[in-house]
């Protein structure tokens, strides 16, 4: 372990925070200029952006024929968008859930996720279901950006007139655009410094690459979604902070996947294990966003540190299972008859509160 990889992680973090710092800054004063809200500037322009690194190992994966990889970054990334990224940014400052997500968007992520898991059922990915998911997400962002500049327009733009007046030009469309591209790559090539080190520093600890491939690289293109919704919460962007999460995996599944499909030669085979597993988990994941964020409309400390607590169990499962360890099946066997239940009675007793509190909503 070199003096040079010790530079690069923490260069790594530098262009991460800062990259995150100017996106978040630019992307919030396009959504006022725009007339939008930062909500869906959150769920698209920085959601789309922040995803760029899923988008380009899954395109390449499904181009090369390994679409194993193609899937499960996807699918594992937006486990980790949920449970790691709004756990973690829930814990430096309770969330504020806009009521737009409770009542369209995360039912959207729940129905793109079902739609894959519908799609993927025959074992594949073929050209008509990447269009078909290519179609939806263009579908989805022109519905976001005519539906709020009809309805927030005046209300942002006076938002807008009212930060700038106190003699400060306000920053142009060019500026603004110009600092969501270099927050973009800055957030990328942090996150790339970022992981290439920490493999170093693992493997000079004896760390074998398959821990190495689950743990590290696997959060490595999600680091962006990371930096950016920590820094929108700490900045009072929180509108930003949740759509980031939530845009960031109607996009994957989309736009990523939906490319990917369109690309692959042969289209992505979807495995038996991502149809047993880890796409009922993110769909479970989506799902269990609903009460959660209609509680109050409030993601607290206390949900922020159960979505960690569920992340670690998730990631222990995964070390557990390709390692073959002998406490896999105790393991199973406490999560599917003890946690998981627990969980779900949780979660359907959460919802009810809401409801009866909301019934309108």
């Amino acid at each position: 372990m070199s003096p040079a990889t010790i530079l690069m992680l923490l260069l790594g973090l530098v262009f991460l925070i800062g990259g995150a710092e100017v996106l978040v800054r630019g992307a919030s004063n396009l959504a006022s200029a725009a007339g939008v809200s930062s909500l869906v500037v959150g769920l698209t322009v920085v959601a789309f952006g922040t995803s760029s690194p899923e988008m380009a190992v899954s395109v390449m994966s499904a181009y090369k024929g390994q679409a194993d990889l193609a899937i499960g970054n996807v699918v594992g990334s937006n486990i980790f968008n949920v449970l790691f990224i709004l756990g973690l940014a829930a814990l430096v400052v309770p969330l504020v859930v806009a009521q737009q997500l409770v009542r369209f968007d995360v039912p959207v992520m729940i129905g793109v996720s079902v739609l894959l898991l519908l799609l993927g059922m025959d074992g594949r990915l073929g050209m008509f279901d990447g269009l078909l998911l290519t179609a939806g997400v263009l579908s989805y962002t022109i519905f976001l950006i005519r539906q709020s500049r009809r309805e927030n327009s005046a209300e942002v733009k006076a938002e807008y007139e009212k930060k700038f007046s106190s003699g400060a030009s306000a920053p142009g469309w060019i500026k603004n655009i110009a600092l969501v591209a270099v927050g973009l790559a800055g957030l990328v090539l942090g996150s790339k410094w970022l992981v290439d080190s920490a493999v170093v520093i693992a493997k000079s600890f004896g760390v074998s690459e398959l821990i190495i491939g689950l743990t590290i690289v696997a959060a490595g293109t999600s680091m962006p979604e990371v930096a950016t919704s920590v820094v929108a919460a700490l900045r009072g962007e929180r509108d930003i902070a949740v759509g980031n999460a939530v845009g960031s995996n109607i996009f994957n599944i989309l736009c990523v996947l939906g490319i990917s499909s369109v690309v692959s030669p042969n289209g992505i085979h979807v495995s038996k294990a991502a149809l047993a597993f880890d796409i009922p988990v993110m769909i479970a994941v989506a799902v269990a966003c609903l009460p959660v964020f209609f509680a109050g409309y409030v993601i607290s400390r206390a949900n922020g540190a159960i979505f960690l607590a569920f992340y670690g169990a998730y990631l222990a499962y995964l070390i557990l299972t390709a390692t073959q360890h002998e406490a896999l099946g105790t393991y199973q066997a406490a999560m599917m008859y003890f946690v998981l239940p627990i969980t779900a009675v949780t979660l359907l007793v959460l919802g009810l509160r809401a409801f009866r509190k909301n019934p309108a909503t």
